[in-house]
């Protein structure tokens, strides 16, 4: 489906990622691992086009995006939930749950699409009225990916959904990143949290950066079975 190779991008002067090269499959899940500031999120905004790499090539369906703008990656069926979820505090759920469809023009069917908003979050039903800035933490989270997800993407890239929430919200948000991966949903995921990142799939592959740099990649099995060396990068003892 999207094959990443050897990107190279920069903010100013800082070259942030050397020669990044991945690919994700239909229908798989893909976690991006490593410590902060190694240009994990940075990859998912040159694939999005926010932060456009100086070489390499990018490609969707075998189609080139390298250097198209965010808005026409997204067309093409890219959904990117950014680290601070940037919601519409002043618009209801509702509204910004109809702000995400609008990529898709005319064919959207309101119904069917709430119907399944709520089959995995069923809590935004309860605030379908409630201004988006009066949510907890966890409920900006489920709407946020629920505003990615009504746009009926190809792929849905989500950056640390668990980052500053209570550990009970966290379990919530496993469980519907799980229940998506199921529906076949494919999904590019940025996350701190190795342990937890590895119990979302049997198949699940993980690529670990370290300074602009992937320096490891595999399934789990894969991962596990060189601990020592995951340790190194990520910094953590498991």
């Amino acid at each position: 489906m999207l094959a990443v190779e050897n990107i190279n991008t920069y903010y100013g002067t800082s070259h942030i990622l050397h020669n990044v090269s991945l690919e994700i499959r239909d229908g798989e899940i893909v976690v991006l691992l490593g410590r902060n500031g190694v240009g994990k999120s940075t990859t998912l905004k040159s694939i999005m086009g926010i932060a456009p790499s100086k070489t390499g090539k990018i490609t969707l369906n075998g189609e080139e995006i390298t250097h198209l703008t965010p808005d026409k990656i997204a067309r093409r069926g890219i959904s990117f939930i950014p680290e601070d979820r940037r919601i519409i505090p002043n618009l209801t759920v509702f509204e910004n749950l109809r702000l995400g469809m609008l990529i898709r023009g005319k064919n959207v069917n309101l119904d069917e699409t709430m119907e399944m908003v709520f089959q995995y979050f069923p809590k935004l039903r309860e605030r379908l009225n409630q201004m988006g800035e009066s949510l907890s933490g966890g409920e900006q989270q489920m709407l946020t990916t629920a505003r990615g997800l009504v746009a009926n993407p190809q792929l849905m890239m989500i950056d640390e959904p668990t980052e500053g929430l209570a550990p009970l919200i966290v379990e919530e948000i496993w469980g519907m990143l799980k229940k998506l991966h199921e529906n076949k949903v494919t999904l590019l995921l940025v996350e701190q949290n190795y342990e937890m990142s590895l119990k979302l799939s049997d198949n699940l592959r993980a690529y670990i950066l370290e300074k602009g740099h992937v320096r490891m990649s595999g399934r789990r099995e894969d991962l596990q079975a060189k601990q020592e060396e995951v340790e190194k990068y990520l910094g953590v003892k498991l």
